[in-house]
C-alpha cells in the first residue's frame, strides 16, 4: 500500500504549490482536478525532480458522487490517504439577484458539499489509524459578509465553521484539521470569478500562492486549527471582530462595488 497526500484543485494556484511542497518533502501524491493535461504535466515534473510517485485523477468534484469515484481510484491503486488537502473551489462576482443560479449551485457543490464528502470519505481510516491531517482552504472571507459575492463568502464561512467543529470533535484522536484563510492572492481567482479591475480582491493581492501554501503547510504540520497568512490579513480580521457587523458589511459592499 502506498501512502499519499491527496490534493484537490491541484492543476493551478494553491493546489499546484501544495503539490510541489509535499513532493519536495518526499511525499507521494494523488492530485485531482478537471484538467488532465495540467495534472499530467505536473506529475512528470514532480516525479522527475523529486523521485516520488504521483497518481493523477481527472475528476470534476462538483458532480454528485465524485468523492466515491475518488475513493474507488484510491482502492483500485492500493493507496492510503494520510493527508487530505481540500483546495478545490471557485468564486463568482455580481449581485445575487442577477446571478446564474446554476453557477451558484455548482459553487456550493464544489466549495462545500464536495469538501464535506471528501472529508467524510477519508476521515474514518485516519481516525482508525490514530493519525492524519486535513487542510481545508477557507478565506478571510469566512469572517465577514460579502455583498456582490454573497454565496462565495457564505461558502467559505461554512468551511471555517465545519473545520473548527470537527477539530474539536476529533480532539485526542491523533487527527488534526486546519482551515487555511488566505486573503486576496495572485492565483487567477479574480479573473475566474469575473471580477472587474479595481475591486478589493484585485487591489490588495499582497501575497503569492507559494507563500500561502508554505504557511498552510507549516500550520497543518503543527496541527493549527485556523491559519491566517499575512500580518495585514490578521489585522483585518481583528478589525472585523471588533467593529459592528453592520459597519463591516457596508464597508465590504463599498469595496466590492
Amino acid at each position: 500500500m502506498t501512502n499519499v497526500v491527496l490534493i484537490t484543485g491541484a492543476s493551478s494556484g494553491f493546489g499546484t504549490e501544495f503539490s510541489r511542497i509535499f513532493a519536495s518533502k518526499g511525499h507521494n501524491l494523488l492530485i485531482v482536478a478537471r484538467s488532465e493535461d495540467k495534472l499530467t504535466a505536473l506529475k512528470k515534473s514532480l516525479e522527475k525532480r523529486y523521485g516520488i510517485k504521483v497518481f493523477v485523477l481527472s475528476q470534476d468534484l462538483s458532480i454528485p458522487d465524485a468523492a466515491h469515484r475518488v475513493e474507488e481510484f484510491v482502492n483500485e491503486n492500493n493507496l492510503a490517504v494520510d493527508i487530505l488537502i481540500n483546495n478545490a473551489g471557485f468564486g463568482d462576482y455580481g449581485r445575487f439577484v442577477d446571478s446564474d443560479i446554476s453557477k451558484l449551485s455548482n459553487m456550493i457543490d464544489l466549495n462545500d458539499r464536495s469538501l464535506v464528502e471528501m472529508t467524510h470519505t477519508f476521515l474514518p481510516s485516519m481516525v482508525k489509524n490514530g493519525k492524519g491531517k486535513i487542510l481545508n482552504v477557507a478565506s478571510i472571507a469566512s469572517f465577514e459578509a460579502g455583498p456582490q459575492m454573497a454565496v462565495y463568502y457564505a461558502s467559505k464561512a461554512f468551511v471555517l465553521s465545519f473545520t473548527e467543529s470537527l477539530s474539536e470533535e476529533l480532539r485526542d484522536t491523533g487527527v488534526t484539521l486546519t482551515a487555511l484563510c488566505p486573503g486576496p492572492t495572485d492565483t487567477g481567482f479574480s479573473s475566474a470569478a469575473q471580477m472587474p479591475a479595481g475591486r478589493f480582491a484585485n487591489m490588495f493581492r499582497f501575497t503569492k500562492p507559494l507563500d500561502v501554501a508554505k504557511y498552510g503547510y507549516i500550520a497543518l504540520m503543527k496541527g493549527q486549527v485556523i491559519a491566517i497568512p499575512g500580518i495585514l490579513n490578521r489585522l483585518a480580521i481583528i478589525a472585523v471582530k471588533l467593529l459592528p457587523r453592520a459597519f463591516v458589511r457596508k464597508a465590504v459592499g463599498i469595496l466590492q462595488k
